[in-house]
This record gives structure tokens, C-alpha cells and sequence, in this order.
């Protein structure tokens, strides 16, 4: 019997968010009048409802695609998300074990080396790569922007040359705090701090899932498929997804 568990946050106006989320309701007894109808005019004096959502392509959990990071990939046009394969958003999952790596800190290829060492797993291609920091725990609060690791420029090549197309994080990024790659751009001078996992989409094209949930949930590293089909946006640079793991 297969197990369906839950990968997504809930989609909300919460401190866990850089950016409001604001739904305007139009009620069952309001939307009569839209219709050019009167509430007695339906059972219960009750119409159909509506909801109006302001909110970006990145609030709740979504996918990125390769035109976030760049207007090419690889020399040719970025893919926006409604070009996505849909192939690429179906396959094994890989849980890496990452809660030890500090937060603000970079996950490298040494860590994932010895996650998938631990889980006892080599890295195929169509993977779907998940990386366990523990951080949605911190979901609801404002800790949540800012106490997670990231994963490295050279951590993310890793990853992609050995045919991941999908890596998802349960945290609000991939990338490390933006105060920490900031603070550190800003020391150093150095723009390698700089969204390093996000621009290597500029060299070879891959997908983003951030703001993951409930990787604890899941009863093994390996064993499980993950769907993770985003909405087709024409256009946009990432989709809302509801992503799913079937054990």
C-alpha cells in the first residue's frame, strides 16, 4: 500500500516570509452580486465563494527554474517554469541527512559525500535530491530567513554532474542566509559569496525546490518517489508546488 506524505509547507501570511501574503475573500452571501444575483436566489441564501491572492512566485513551497538564475543556462535560453520537463519532476528520492551542518554555513561536496555514504546510496542520474537541515522546524517564526546552511556553488556542480536535474532544500533557501552571503560578499569583496548554488544554474541548467517540510517524516533515505509538479506560469522564473513523497 503506498504512503503519501506531505514534502510543502502550507501557503500563508506568516514571519517566515520575506514578502506578504494578503487573500482577499469574497463570501458565499457577497458573490450573489458578482454573479448579478441575489443571496435568496441560492440554497441556504449562499453563493459560490472566491479568493483574490497577492503573493510572488516564490512565497510557500515552489520550484525554481533555470531563467531565476539567469536569462541562459548552459549558452542557450533559460527555461522559464511552464518549460520545465515534466519528466524531471517524477523519480527516486534521495534524503541527505545535513542537520549537523551549522547554520550560515555552507553544505560542501565533503558533507554530501558523507550524507550519501551514510545513506548508503551512489548518486543516479533522475535523482531528486533532498537536503535534511531540520530547519522547517523554525517554520512560523522570522528564524526561519536566517538560521539554515546552504548549499555551496561547488556542492551544487556536484550534484548536477552526476545528473541530479532536482534539488530540494527545507529551508526558505538554497543558498546560504542572505545576510550571511551578503555580510561576507561586503568583507571580502569576493562575489563568489553571492548566490554561488543559484548561478551555477547559468553553466548547467537544474531545478530548485526550497521551503520543503517533513523530511523527518519520510522512514528512510532512500525508497521513496517524490512528485513535485510546479504551476505552469508562462513566462515565470518558478512555480507554487505541492511536492510529495510515495512510500
Amino acid at each position: 500500500m503506498t504512503r503519501f506524505i506531505d514534502l510543502s509547507v502550507t501557503t500563508m501570511d506568516t514571519p517566515s516570509e520575506a514578502t506578504p501574503v494578503k487573500v482577499d475573500l469574497l463570501d458565499h452571501r457577497a458573490a450573489a452580486a458578482v454573479l448579478g444575483l441575489r443571496p435568496e436566489d441560492f440554497p441556504g441564501g449562499m453563493a459560490i465563494s472566491n479568493e483574490t491572492v497577492t503573493l510572488t512566485t516564490h512565497t510557500g513551497t515552489h520550484m525554481d527554474a533555470p531563467l531565476h538564475y539567469g536569462p541562459e543556462s548552459g549558452g542557450r535560453p533559460a527555461r522559464s517554469i511552464d518549460q520545465v520537463p515534466l519528466d524531471w519532476c517524477h523519480g527516486p528520492g534521495v534524503r541527505l541527512d545535513l542537520r549537523h551542518v551549522p547554520a550560515g554555513a555552507g553544505i560542501t561536496e565533503a558533507h554530501l559525500t558523507a550524507a550519501l555514504a551514510a545513506a548508503g546510496h551512489d548518486l543516479a542520474a533522475g535523482d531528486l535530491v533532498l537536503l535534511w537541515t531540520g530547519a522547517d522546524a523554525l517554520w512560523g517564526s522570522a528564524d526561519y530567513l536566517t538560521d539554515y546552511p546552504g548549499l555551496t556553488g561547488a556542492g551544487t556542480a556536484f550534484l548536477v554532474e552526476r545528473g541530479v536535474r532536482v534539488i530540494g532544500i527545507d529551508a526558505w533557501g538554497l543558498d546560504r542566509p542572505m545576510r550571511s552571503m551578503v555580510d561576507d560578499y561586503r568583507r571580502t569583496g569576493d562575489r563568489a559569496h553571492l548566490w554561488p548554488a543559484h548561478l551555477y544554474g547559468r553553466t548547467r541548467e537544474y531545478l530548485q525546490l526550497e521551503k520543503l517540510a517533513n523530511l523527518a517524516d519520510l522512514p528512510a533515505p532512500t525508497g521513496f518517489a517524490v512528485s513535485c509538479f510546479p504551476v505552469s506560469l508562462a513566462g515565470a522564473g518558478a512555480g507554487w508546488t505541492r511536492v510529495v513523497a510515495m512510500v
